[in-house]
This record gives C-alpha cells, sequence and structure tokens, in this order.
C-alpha cells in the first residue's frame, strides 16, 4: 500500500526547500516502523549537506532529530508496538566489531548508512509526487516529513508522558555533547570540564557535566549564549580573552581535566589543549575542514586528543538518561528549542545560521494519508 504524506524536500544544495507531497511505496519491513513525526531537530549536519561536494544525494529528504508515535511495525520482533512513542537516532549496521561491542557510532557501516547513500534496498521506496526517485533515508530517518520509516534498532521508546515534540535533539545534537561529558569522558564530582563552543552540542555539553557534579567552565564569543551557558551553571569566558588558557587553568585549579571543542577552530583547539592538566583529554565533536596544527608542548604530559562520534552512545541507554535527568530539572534542553511549523523550515535555516536559535525543532502540521 503506498502512503502519501508531506515533507520537506531539498532538490539542489544551493536551493530552498520545498513542501511536497512524497510517496512511501510500502510499509515497514521486517525489523523497522513507521513513526508518525512529532517534532524533528534541525542539526547542522543537515545543512551541511550543502557543502557536501555532491556526495550526498539529491533529491532527499533530510532530518534526523526525530521523534514520533509509532503507528505500524514490521515483524513480530522489533520490541515496539503502535502508540509507542519513541526518539530516532542514528542507523547502524548492528552486525560489525563496533556495533556488537555496543559503539554504534564507530559502526564499519556509518558514513554510508547515514551521510552518503543509506541503504541500498531503500532506493525504489520513496519517490517525489511526480514518480522520482528521492535519495534513500538520511540517518536512517528523513524525518523532515510526517512519516518516517527507521529500523526499529534505532528507535527508543520513551515516557509518554514527557513532551514528544521536543524530544528529536535527544536522538543526535544533544545526545552528542551530553554523551561526550557522560559517556567519554565519563566526569563526575570533583572534575573539571571546559567546554569550547555554546551551540545545542556544547550547551548539552554544560547541562550534563553540571549535572555530574563537574565545574564547568563554558568558551565562546556570543556574550547571549555565554548569558545561557552561566544560566546552566557554567562560568563564562569570552574566547578573545588574552591569556585563555591561562584563565581556564586559573578557573579550574590548575587545569581542566577534560574539555571538549565543538567550533573546529585550531587556535581554540591548541588553547583548549594548554588548557588541560597533566593527563587531561580533549575531545573533538566538529569536523576539521582543513589539516590541524599542534603547537609545540600541547600533548606533553600525558595529554590527549581524539574524536568523539554521537557521544559515544548507545541511544537505548542514554537517551532514557537524558529524559530522567530532565524529568528531575538536572538537564532543561527544552530551554534550548524553538518550535516553528515544517513549512517554516527555510526561516528556521535561516535562524540557525545567523545564531538567532540554538536548537530549531520542526513541527508536522499535518497527518498524511
Amino acid at each position: 500500500m503506498t502512503r502519501t504524506f508531506e515533507a520537506a524536500v531539498l532538490r539542489t544544495y544551493e536551493g530552498r526547500f520545498s513542501l511536497e507531497e512524497v510517496n512511501l511505496i510500502e510499509g515497514p519491513a521486517d525489523g523497522e516502523v513507521l513513526v508518525r513525526i512529532a517534532g524533528c531537530g534541525m542539526c547542522r549536519t543537515d545543512l551541511a549537506v550543502r557543502h557536501s561536494a555532491g556526495r550526498t544525494p539529491l533529491p532527499a529528504v533530510l532530518g534526523h532529530e526525530g521523534a514520533g508515535v509509532v503507528t505500524e511495525v514490521g515483524g513480530p520482533h522489533t520490541g515496539l508496538s503502535p502508540g509507542d512513542h519513541v526518539v530516532l537516532s542514528f542507523d547502524s549496521c548492528g552486525r560489525c566489531r563496533n556495533c556488537v561491542r555496543a559503539a554504534p557510532a564507530y559502526c564499519d557501516s556509518f558514513a554510508s548508512l547515514n551521510l552518503f547513500g543509506g541503504r541500498e534496498e531503500d532506493g525504489a521506496r520513496f519517490t517525489a509526487f511526480d514518480g522520482a526517485a528521492l535519495a534513500p533515508r538520511w540517518f536512517g530517518q528523513s524525518s523532515f516529513a510526517e512519516y518516517a520509516v527507521v529500523r526499529a534498532r534505532n528507535a527508543v521508546r520513551v515516557d509518554p508522558a514527557l513532551p514528544l515534540e521536543l524530544l528529536g535533539p535527544l536522538g543526535c545534537g544533544f545526545l552528542t555533547g551530553a554523551g561526550a561529558v557522560l559517556n567519554s569522558f565519563a566526569a563526575g564530582p570533583g572534575d573539571t570540564v571546559a567546554v569550547f563552543g555554546t551551540g545545542a552540542v556544547g550547551l548539552a555539553a554544560v547541562m550534563a557535566a553540571a549535572a555530574a557534579g563537574a565545574v564547568v567552565v563554558a568558551v565562546d564569543r556570543h556574550p547571549e549564549r555565554l548569558a545561557l551557558a552561566e544560566r546552566f551553571h557554567a562560568v563564562p569566558v569570552h574566547s578573545a580573552s588574552a591569556g585563555l588558557d591561562e584563565r581556564i587553568r586559573r578557573l579550574t585549579d590548575g587545569g581542566a581535566q577534560f574539555a571538549l571543542d565543538t567550533t573546529g577552530s585550531a587556535r581554540l583547539i591548541n588553547d583548549a589543549l594548554r588548557a588541560l592538566r597533566p593527563t587531561g583529554r580533549l575531545g573533538l565533536v566538529a569536523r576539521l575542514h582543513s589539516p590541524l596544527a599542534l603547537q609545540p608542548g600541547t600533548l606533553d604530559r600525558g595529554r590527549r586528543i581524539s574524536h568523539i562520534c554521537e557521544g559515544d552512545a548507545v541511544p537505548a541507554l542514554l537517551i532514557p538518561r537524558l529524559t530522567a535527568l530532565w524529568q528531575a530539572g538536572r538537564f532543561p534542553f527544552d530551554q534550548l528549542i524553538r518550535t516553528y511549523p515544517l513549512a517554516d523550515i527555510d526561516e528556521a535555516e535561516r535562524d540557525c545560521d545567523a545564531g538567532r536559535v540554538v536548537k530549531p525543532v520542526l513541527i508536522p502540521e499535518g497527518t498524511g494519508r
């Protein structure tokens, strides 16, 4: 049975999104579920498609921070039922060594499944209103839409009492920042964490570090973002401050044990390394677009640097932890969100690019058919 519903389609890398009717040629296959989307966060990874040098196929329905209600299940072994509220996260194969070892963010097929083509079997299942094929599912979701078909392993059941339309960013952006602190660093009381860049990922890291009992320093160039970080119990520091690394060392009694860079700035990465205490660790989450030159001495005395993907998270474990922290008033991610109707996706993109909003969340208005 073909299902027709509304989705935001990106047809060219330079063009605007267009709200169109799209077709799902068949329902959920074995191990999949059909989800009616309640809300989907807009992530900078969605917008980076415009600069992917053609590696991400178009036309496509983007969106990979979806949350919604299961309406159909494929097969008896999904572990989900119609009516379940779910948060959707990234795709992974479930079979490679890293997936088996509970590290799905480092799946051997992560790039191909999520960024550069999706699963080949999905290619003929999604068509535009004119019958033309759409690219396979983006991040296993394509959730800038009224409905999404996802593999059940990527859908995490949540408490139906939670504000479902706001939960989608817990599947990627907020998961990445909070996971870096709680999983990668395992930060706790008495630890010190410096967060460079206070966008959605950075502020999630700030909130998670504060919830873990760590001392947090937040670095940014935008006063309004620093004010947000201070609201979430971080010490704010302007990134243009003279002697930035020395100031952080003073604020953290000799240096931070952990630092997280969300900016990709070589200058700030070097400052972050110099701000670490011996044996400290710096995690990078932003993609670097040029060679990174480290200044002499930055890795002395056991300091380490590594890239962190998706907060080293198993979504089925971390998402419930984050919602429990929210219910306890210790992870107020909802304060970072502004909602937009899906029809206003271009406005949401402009506001995101201009820094007028930390995390846009798009709300589909129809119900499909």
